[in-house]
């Protein structure tokens, strides 16, 4: 009976081993420079092991290979690593009818809102959902948003004042604030007004329901890392046994909140330039002056599934560009200064009025100091490509030449891209001169994309600048960045969080520039 249970035990462990290995010759065989997978982890172990963050892992592999394309392993996936500026523009524009679906993580959706959402869904489907929710971003529409954006800047900076006014010599000594809890804290109200309708201040309610929800959400640690992970791993196996990333409780949160909102604005007739309002006129619940260019109808699921990306995507990415944005305005002082300088004059030319769409948009400087920090540090570190048609490629520059077949994976490290010195002198120096009026137009989009590029882009990149310039405008015209005991200088990242944070968090002195 022993020597049976062993010879199961073997030959399961013989198949399990050929099955979780099987594609780890898929670079040796095509002669494409690659790291060496580790058994089921890939090229993930310092990223499982907690020794170094995904962002260091990707500039680090990059790094180390060079030509248009490397190879490298997630768990038991080979991924192509587009490194090649021109290919990248190829992939994500020229020829994008080839690569129109983003990675297909998970096999089923369960009723999921994250596979519901527009990030997953694939073909004609995720066309008919771009051309809903677009409108949403025009700048009719972002105009009216940012009033509603305007108001809970306005609360966080309510927020800081009182907090000053508890530290005696304040001017002298300024205070310690948690710049990512502070960030986050604003960026989760902005969304659930502009997404939801919901009148959220988090400031003064620190342990309100919505915010906890979207902290508990997006933190990804426990049980909901290691789901997310069988589901990659074993996708059919997950199918089958209907797990899903986020509980039961928490979906119906969900559904509840934005069909309920739903249901009594039609009753009551109200109207609100938000994510629901556009959702209700997607559904035909209410006119729209936006001439439809399909007649697909959403599921409920498919329409909270949207409202939910809205408010995950814009949770914790803008809040950490935010809270990076602070640190490197921090640690460089003249750059601070300079975009002071610009938000001075602003400010006197309003004549105490609150800032506008429309000036904060002509703010040159803001633009580029922005637009750096997005280049250090990009909304998302990579973005993910099926390939649904074979597909070659040759490089105009260098004559390299690679076929891709259907269903196989690219990526592109944008967080690695844009911190190659080969396209960008002194990458880790914050340098907002590169986007100047004259220097912009020589930088290859190819080599900057921190919201994607082409079709699939973030259809809320637009929203999400607006949200860190109002964060920084008002935030810079009333105080001065230092640091403080607890500021970690030099920024190193913490390799145990699942953000990218750095190891002690962002802590930043502030100095009322006037009491």
């Amino acid at each position: 009976m022993l020597w049976e249970l062993l010879l199961i035990l073997g030959v399961a462990g013989f198949f399990f081993y050929r099955w979780a290995t099987k594609n780890y010759n898929f670079f040796k065989e095509r002669n494409i420079p690659h790291d060496k997978p580790i058994f089921l982890l890939g090229s993930n172990i310092d990223v499982t092991l907690k020794r170094k963050t995904g962002f260091e892992v990707l500039c680090e592999i990059y790094q180390r290979h060079d030509g248009i394309v490397y190879g490298c392993y997630e768990n038991r996936d080979p991924i192509l690593m587009i490194r090649d500026p021109d290919m990248i523009k190829h992939i994500m524009i020229k020829d994008f009818d080839h690569f129109v679906n983003r990675r297909k993580f998970f096999k089923t959706d369960n009723g999921d809102l994250l596979t519901n959402s527009i990030f997953m869904m694939e073909n004609e489907k995720w066309r008919d959902m771009r051309s809903t929710l677009s409108p949403a971003f025009t700048g009719s529409k972002m105009r009216q948003m940012f009033q509603l954006m305007l108001q809970t800047v306005h609360e966080a900076m309510t927020y800081l004042r009182e907090e000053q006014m508890k530290v005696p010599d304040v001017m002298e000594q300024g205070f310690e604030v948690d710049v990512k809890d502070l960030s986050t804290r604003l960026t989760n109200d902005i969304i659930a007004s502009t997404a939801f309708g919901l009148q959220v201040n988090s400031f003064r309610d620190k342990e309100n329901e919505f915010y906890i929800k979207a902290r508990d959400t997006t933190s990804f640690k426990g049980l909901q890392m290691l789901k997310m992970v069988f589901m990659m791993l074993l996708p059919n196996v997950a199918g089958f046994l209907k797990i899903r990333i986020f509980d039961k409780a928490f979906i119906d949160y969900f559904m509840h909140l934005v069909l309920d909102a739903m249901k009594y604005r039609q009753e009551k007739n109200i109207h609100r330039p938000d994510m629901i309002n556009l959702l209700m006129e997607a559904r035909g619940m209410i006119p729209s002056d936006v001439q439809k260019t399909h007649f697909r109808q959403w599921t409920d699921v498919e329409v909270v599934a949207q409202c939910f990306l809205f408010f995950f995507a814009g949770f914790e990415p803008s809040s950490g560009v935010m809270s990076f944005a602070a640190h490197e305005l921090m640690e460089y002082p003249e750059v601070q200064e300079k975009l002071f300088a610009e938000i001075q004059e602003v400010d006197e030319q309003l004549q105490g009025k609150p800032v506008t769409y429309e000036i904060l948009q002509k703010m040159t400087y803001m633009d580029m100091v922005v637009s750096e920090v997005l280049r250090k540090w990009p909304v998302t570190l990579v973005t993910d490509r099926t390939c649904n048609k074979d597909y070659e490629y040759v490089s105009p520059a260098t004559g390299q030449g690679i076929a891709i077949k259907k269903g196989e994976l690219v990526r592109i490290a944008m967080c690695a891209v844009q911190r190659d010195p080969k396209y960008y002198e002194n990458p880790e120096v914050l340098d907002p001169e590169r986007f100047s009026d004259e220097n912009k137009s020589h930088i290859d989009i190819g080599t900057y994309l921190p919201f994607g590029l082409g079709p699939r882009n973030c259809i809320g990149n637009r929203f999400a600048l607006l949200e860190v310039k109002a964060f920084l405008y008002y935030l810079l015209r009333d105080y001065r960045l230092e640091a403080s005991p607890k500021t970690c200088l030099p920024l190193v990242l913490d390799p145990t969080s699942v953000q990218l944070l750095p190891k002690n968090g962002f802590w930043l002195k502030l100095k009322p520039r006037k009491l």
